[in-house]
């Protein structure tokens, strides 16, 4: 703590964050002319890279949105399904991302894996799944993620440990009471990605990137374009 300390007191960051390592990893490789038609093939390809190399968390990603107040808002979460329809991520309505993606229906995708050195970032439209698709999903969640999504309190203020202890324990008696309970706030949303980059670290900072687009989510093909590092 007290080193922590003196660096701040110092004005030392910058040098310090200069001296971290960057693309430590055995790093990947990747050849943009090998690459499918489609950006859902090759992520999946690059997911499965990442599960093999022991990336933690690799189906972990930022999802970024639009703010009620229009300044952008962003947090980690985890994916529950890809295809040919787009990415998929469930959430209460009511959350403050739900009420976002209600008021901007687009969002950013971004997954990071350090070890082989690659990044994907994805931009679309997002649109709500069925009551009953959303309604499976929460049951094929643990009983403590079902009850924090019955109590609807995703980022308000928590008055105490204790309040949120009493109110989870109170919730998980009603699903015991309830097994097939659910709260028709929760929803499954699928980004339908109009954009789809897919970025390759390289040691010498020549990082490749390639970037799939297309006009809109109903369009079937996509167009592939390196760019510049």
């Amino acid at each position: 703590m007290t080193a922590d300390k003196d660096l701040y007191r110092e004005g030392d960051v910058r040098g310090w964050l200069r001296g971290l390592p960057v693309f430590a990893g055995p790093l990947a490789e990747f050849e943009p002319a090998d690459a499918p038609p489609e950006p859902v093939e090759l992520f999946l390809e690059w997911l499965r890279a990442a599960v093999a190399a022991g990336e933690p968390d690799p189906h972990a990603m930022t999802l970024s949105t639009l703010g009620e107040d229009g300044v952008p808002d962003a947090r980690v979460l985890i994916l529950k399904n890809v295809d040919r329809d787009g990415w998929q991520f469930a959430s209460h309505e009511a959350s403050p991302k739900g009420r976002q993606l209600a008021a901007h229906p687009s969002a950013a995708l971004t997954f990071y894996w350090p070890l082989l050195g690659r990044q994907v970032r994805l931009r679309g439209t997002v649109t709500r799944a069925s009551a009953e698709a959303s309604a499976a999903d929460l049951l094929a969640r643990s009983r403590p993620a079902r009850a924090e999504a019955l109590l609807a309190r995703q980022s308000t203020h928590l008055p105490s440990p204790a309040d949120g202890d009493r109110a989870l324990r109170e919730a998980l008696t009603r699903i015991e009471a309830d097994p097939d309970l659910v709260t028709p706030e929760w929803t499954l949303y699928t980004v339908a990605p109009t954009r789809a980059e897919f970025w390759q670290a390289t040691r010498t900072r020549t990082h490749t990137r390639l970037r799939y687009e297309r006009e809109d989510a109903s369009t079937p093909t996509w167009e592939r374009h390196l760019l510049w590092p």
